[in-house]
Formats: C-alpha cells, structure tokens, sequence
C-alpha cells in the first residue's frame, strides 16, 4: 500500500491544514479519564475507526481522508482510537497502522477477536492467535492496549471458555496490555466481570439504550474501564433524521415502523435542547455525566463532524436532565422490559 508520507506534496497540503484545525481547536481542552484501572488514561471522547474507508456501510472513504482525520484528531486531544478486523475488511486497522506508526506511544490502541474480515463469528484458540497477529501486523505495532472479545455469545462469559485463558496467554507475552469484552446489556457485563479477569468494556450506551446503566454498580466494584460505543444510536441522537427517512448500507436494518418509533422518541426529548444546544452535544453530555464511563466513541467521517465530536468534551446534562432521561427510558420500554432493536 502506498504510504501517505510518499507524497510531499499532498503531506505538505495536509500539514498546512492541520496547522488551520490546531488554531481553531486550541480553545477545545480535552478531559482525560482513567481506564479503570488499568493505569492508562484516556481522552474522554475517543475516535471510532468502523467508518474509516468502510465503502459498504458508509459511502466510501479515501485514504488521505482517513489519515487527514486521524491526524486531526490527535490534535484536538483524542489519545483513545478503537478498531476490529472486520471493520472494511481490516482496512480500518491498516489506515490506523500507517497514520499512528510515528505516534504509537501517544495512542491507546483497542481492537477485537471474533468477527472474523469475511463476516461470520469464530471464538476459536487457534483462530485467536492468528487474528491477534495478523492485527499487530495491519496496525504496525507489537502490542495492543487493549483487545476485546467481539460480542461473544453468553455462554463466554461464565469465563470456563479456553479463549480466556489464552487472552491471558497473550497479557503475559506482551502482546495485550488489557482484555476483555465488547457487550451490549447489564446481564452480560455482570457474568464476564464475575467470571473472567477482564478489565474493560465496550458497552452499547446511549440515551435510547440504558439497560447496561443497571451493571454499573458491578463495573464499579471491579475498577474495570468502560468505553461507550453506538452513543449516538447511529445518527438518530444527532437530530438529522426523522419518520420520512430511509437509509442503505447498515442503517436499512430498520423498518418504516422502526424508523418512525425512532422520530417519535427523538420528538420526545426536545425539551433536551430548549437551550439551543446541539442534540448530539447533549447526547454524549448525558453519557459523560457518569464516573463509569471512561471515553465515548462516537464515530467519525468528516472533519466537521470530528471538531463536532471534539466539542462535546464541554458539554454535560444537569443532574435534573439526566434524572429526566433515565425516566424517558423507563417509561417506554417499561424498566427494560420491552428495549428499542438496535
């Protein structure tokens, strides 16, 4: 692959413009947090790598636009940067490899194990330790901060899977820093904290999902870092959809009456942004409203949309709307008896 150094005139374009971002985002302080405990800290909001040159789920990235970005968002403070294999087929590893080889020892670096380039779920030991090399190698690096079990099915997390122990295997190598699961609900976080020695999560948590708030009791009892994926519910938290919109790509998920379910609940928490703040500034305020979490990840393919990103570090929800909010998610999915399908 071509590297983006090889071009000096594009490298020289590019710094010119990062100069211009570095102006503009020096009132922009970004807040760290500790990852559990683990010992390392994290800016807060973080840098979701699923869109970086993703053609199929997201209308198609070119490479300098990927480096431009990741560049762009270690200038405005971002340290945190979380990635798979599968994500556009390990293009997303390798950009990420290319742009933070000079930076490595800036950077926390997450990836996963599990879903597999081509698509299907394998959790196999043999398979494991080929992933992990093979994303060392896409990400230039010999280490990971930290690799997450992609989603695994429950049964994982009664913690008697030999996966555990060869995630354990590759701790004491060198090889991973810190382990453990990206998972979506309270009853998964509390079995794989109770039964595994993970240290971090990656959990589905925004305001139109809220079951995993309910495990924050057992994620605070074990020290373990959590970091915030979906936090915008895939665009829906940002305000630009509504009831006539239809989508491609992974958003065709939902149906019209899903869609228009969404609108309505979008429609419901107005009073969010009665103060003229921006949805998803207060979106991402609510979810940095609580000590658990560690970084919010919301993901990124425009410059504009990243300094968006960046902005919500100054944002936070009172204690009166964050209340408010919980009780919205309450009420309608009846104490998480009937959750909105992701």
């Amino acid at each position: 692959m071509k590297s983006f150094y090889s071009d000096p005139k594009y490298f020289q374009s590019v710094m010119l413009l990062l100069a211009g971002q570095r102006e503009r985002w020096k009132k922009v302080q970004m807040n760290k947090r500790p990852l559990g405990t683990t010992g390392l800290e994290v800016s807060e909001i973080g840098f979701g790598a699923w869109q970086l040159c993703n053609s199929e789920s997201w209308g198609g990235m070119d490479d300098r636009t990927a480096h431009r970005l990741v560049h762009e968002a270690i200038d405005g403070g971002i340290n945190l940067f979380d990635t798979a294999p599968n994500y556009a087929d390990t293009k997303s590893e390798c950009i990420l490899g290319e742009a933070l080889e000079s930076k490595r020892n800036r950077v926390v670096l997450v990836s996963k194990f599990g879903h597999t380039p081509e698509g299907p779920k394998v959790f196999s030991v043999n398979w494991f330790w080929q992933s992990l090399e093979a994303s060392l190698r896409r990400l230039r690096t010999d280490y990971l901060d930290v690799l997450l079990l992609h989603n695994p099915p429950m049964e994982m997390y009664t913690g008697t899977d030999p996966l555990w122990d060869a995630m354990e295997k590759a701790r004491v190598q060198g090889k991973i820093r810190h382990y453990g699961a990206s998972l979506d609900f309270a009853t998964e976080v509390e079995e794989c904290l109770a039964n595994t020695r993970s240290e971090v999560l990656e959990i589905l948590f925004n305001v139109f999902h809220q079951d995993v708030r309910h495990s924050f009791a057992a994620i605070r009892a074990h020290g373990a870092g959590t970091i915030v994926k979906v936090p915008l519910d895939s665009g829906w938290l940002t305000g630009r959809f509504d009831a006539s919109s239809r989508f491609e790509g992974i958003r065709a998920r939902w149906s019209a009456e899903e869609i228009a379910r969404r609108a309505e609940l979008v429609s419901r928490i107005e009073w969010l942004v009665s103060d003229g703040s921006e949805l998803a500034h207060k979106a991402i305020g609510y979810l940095l409203s609580y000590d658990e979490v560690s970084c919010v990840i919301p993901g990124v393919r425009t410059s504009e949309q990243l300094e968006s990103n960046l902005a919500a570090t100054n944002h936070r929800v009172s204690p009166t709307e964050r209340r408010k909010l919980e009780a919205f998610w309450d009420v309608f999915t009846e104490n998480g008896s009937k959750l909105l399908p992701w």
